[in-house]
């Protein structure tokens, strides 16, 4: 299993429930009429390679209702998939095709959010830099200028553009501030969303609270992932949601106090305690009740 990081750096340079037979009827109901909850197709890559019908049907027996897409064959293949499964796809990371291909796609499978994964190695792809990217307060400043210049572009294509984090961007940049202070102050709130992925920010030593609460209605995506506690400096094995080190419950509570539109499952590997599918299964298990 390729890591998010190989993932996308390879697909750049190719295209530039348990709780539920415990749960009361009336519990059961109110989980039912609850928010839609999606899945990052990454988190179960390799299953959907395998078997890609099967795998998203099974999610939506799961209970899963969105998909947010990956594209690893055509849009228009993914797109027939998801109709099939009975799945929406409200969103969607372009980093494996590059921003005008990632339009097109986007169209095809008609999205409505247009989200960079690693916008920083992003734009050292583009300048063929196989450095690792830097995260200074210059850094982000250029950042920020780039990421304006994809939201106006996603916003004449009739898209909003968001970016998501990872746990670098809450490096500190000094005066108090981190790369991602000064990403959210040098960006146009209307041209640049958020979607915040909780378990990079709980990675970078920040909460997640506190950004939901700062930033309502900037952040309409997010992404729900857990860590078991780390081993060693800049590690971070990926834990099934309610296994790992970070509690969900304030998090949803202010998140959808903020203006959360769309919530994402992601899982990191390795996937060795149980499968991509069962883990699945897992998280949809804790975060249903607190959706």
């Amino acid at each position: 299993m390729m890591t998010r990081r190989q993932f996308l750096a390879r697909s750049a340079l190719l295209g530039g429930a348990a709780w539920l037979a415990a749960a009361s009827p009336g519990r059961l109901l109110a989980a039912a009429a609850g928010k839609p909850l999606g899945i990052q197709l990454y988190m179960v890559l390799k299953a959907y390679q395998d078997d890609p019908n099967g795998t998203l049907k099974t999610l939506k027996s799961i209970g899963y209702s969105e998909i947010e897409a990956i594209i690893t064959s055509t849009a228009k293949t993914l797109r027939d998939q998801l109709n099939e499964a009975g799945l929406a796809c409200p969103s969607m990371h372009f980093d494996s095709l590059g921003v005008d291909a990632g339009l097109e796609a986007a169209h095809t499978l008609g999205t409505s959010y247009f989200v960079s994964s690693m916008l920083p190695a992003y734009m050292a792809k583009l300048k063929g830099d196989k450095s690792e990217p830097g995260y200074t307060r210059d850094d982000a400043k250029r950042t920020a200028e780039f990421a304006n210049q994809i939201g106006e572009k996603a916003k004449k294509a009739g898209l909003q553009y968001a970016y998501h984090n990872h746990h670098h961007e809450f490096t500190e940049v000094g005066n108090g501030q981190t790369f991602y202070d000064v990403l959210l102050s040098e960006t146009d709130a209307s041209l640049v969303k958020l979607e915040l992925d909780c378990g990079w920010v709980h990675a970078g030593g920040k909460n997640p609270v506190d950004y939901f609460k700062a930033y309502p209605g900037r952040i309409p995506l997010m992404h729900a992932k857990d860590f078991l506690a780390s081993p060693a400096p800049n590690q971070f094995p990926g834990a099934e949601l309610g296994r790992g080190t970070v509690d969900y419950r304030p998090i949803m509570a202010a998140a959808d106090a903020s203006g959360l539109r769309h919530c994402f499952v992601e899982q990191e590997g390795p996937f060795s305690r149980v499968s991509q599918l069962e883990a699945a299964r897992i998280d949809y298990a804790y975060l249903r009740p607190l959706r």
